[in-house]
């Protein structure tokens, strides 16, 4: 890991310049700009997600190529997409998505790296593992994925599907979440004993919060009251996979595709079903990783190409961030999401063999964003108005 990242000189016209659609104070736009000005181009021009938001769109130019980032980590912008002033509320997340899917189709003009039919998919778990389901790509059982999906309207229905799915062990997650708000990891046993280990936050008054404290709640009336509690916002169930370990730690892997090829990979360690880097997990060796699937009988190219096969199933979107959950013993993994904005992984630098050697992630999608596209290539950025095959 080493901390320069030099994307190569811009291999489109010398005109060719970026916009940017985020939070101008956050790090991922500052870090987008870093690698575009290292490619030897002017600074991207940064639209604010909050004038998007109350100016009801922007344009762009015919040769402004156009990156749409995070909206998150701004209280104003939540505050416009979910309706609330607390921003440590976990409720919200549907009218958050109805207003987020609505911004992208006022985006106007430009040659754009993410599609907002794509984007669309993505932010609904239950579209996303239904289209990954559907192309092949191996994902844990779930019976709410897909438009035959089962609704889930509270904890009864979250009950019922455990038993007729016979699933003692599973993920209740919201349809629309993200750095695993409102997941509940739920377990079950003899005696109707019951547990769900979260970072919900059920307060006093019944109003549910993020929090970066990991905790378990043992009581069925609290975990009823959670999933009550998130069910409008709608809900997506997967069998639980039980993970392979590093160093006793439960591991899985964010491996980031950038136009078609899998080009960072690191490996996230936590002593809880949540291995998410904010809420105390840990990033492990990713050598020992890829001895691990070896000493399985597995090749490493293998796991690389399930993320592959993942992302193909955007192919509008020029980066995603793939999660993969490596089953006990390393000889299987499924994948569990697929991020629009799963690209922060600051100072990682690209695999061995990816063409992002010393390049960071952004270095990377500035580097593809820029290479001459193929006359029909299907990962090509594409300009609005092109049809969504």
């Amino acid at each position: 890991m080493s901390t320069p990242s030099q994307a190569p000189p811009a291999s489109r016209p010398a005109g060719s310049r970026f916009a940017v659609i985020g939070n101008p104070e956050n790090r991922r736009v500052s870090l987008f700009a870093d690698a575009v000005r290292a490619a030897g181009l002017p600074g991207p021009r940064v639209v604010a997600w909050r004038d998007v938001l109350r100016d009801g769109g922007a344009d762009f130019a015919p040769d402004e190529i156009v990156r749409v980032d995070s909206p998150g980590e701004n209280p104003e912008v939540d505050r416009l997409l979910r309706g609330t002033t607390d921003p440590t509320r976990v409720e919200g997340s549907a009218r958050w998505y109805a207003r987020f899917t609505t911004a992208l189709h006022t985006l106007r003009g430009g040659i754009r790296l993410d599609d907002p039919d794509d984007l669309a998919v993505l932010f609904d778990k239950r579209a996303c593992h239904g289209v990954l389901d559907a192309a092949g790509v191996p994902v844990p059982v779930s019976p709410t994925s897909g438009p035959a999906g089962a609704p889930v309207r509270g904890w009864d229905d979250v009950r019922a599907l455990m038993r007729e799915h016979r699933m003692p062990r599973l993920f209740v997650k919201l349809a629309h979440g993200s750095s695993a708000s409102g997941v509940l990891a739920v377990e079950s046993g003899g005696g109707g004993r019951i547990r769900a280990t979260t970072s919900v936050e059920l307060a006093p008054d019944g109003t549910l919060h993020n929090s970066l404290r990991v905790r378990r709640y043992d009581s069925e009336r609290d975990i009823a009251a959670i999933v009550d509690a998130l069910a409008p916002d709608g809900l997506h169930l997967e069998r639980w996979v039980p993970k392979a370990s590093q160093r006793g730690r439960a591991a899985d892997l964010r491996v980031v595709v950038v136009a078609g090829r899998a080009t960072h990979a690191v490996v996230r360690t936590s002593r809880t079903p949540l291995t998410n880097l904010h809420l105390g997990g840990t990033r492990g060796d990713l050598a020992t990783a890829r001895h691990a699937v070896g000493g399985a009988g597995g090749r490493w190219t293998d796991v690389l190409e399930v993320c592959e096969r993942a992302a193909s199933c955007f192919p509008r979107t020029l980066c995603v961030g793939v999660d993969l959950l490596p089953a006990i013993g390393w000889r299987r993994a499924f994948v569990g999401e697929v991020n629009a904005f799963g690209d922060l992984l600051p100072r990682l630098t690209g695999l061995p063999g990816s063409g992002a050697e010393g390049m960071d992630t952004y270095a990377a999608q500035v580097t593809a964003a820029l290479r001459e596209p193929a006359p029909s290539g299907p990962l090509d950025p594409y300009r609005t108005g092109t049809s969504h095959a």
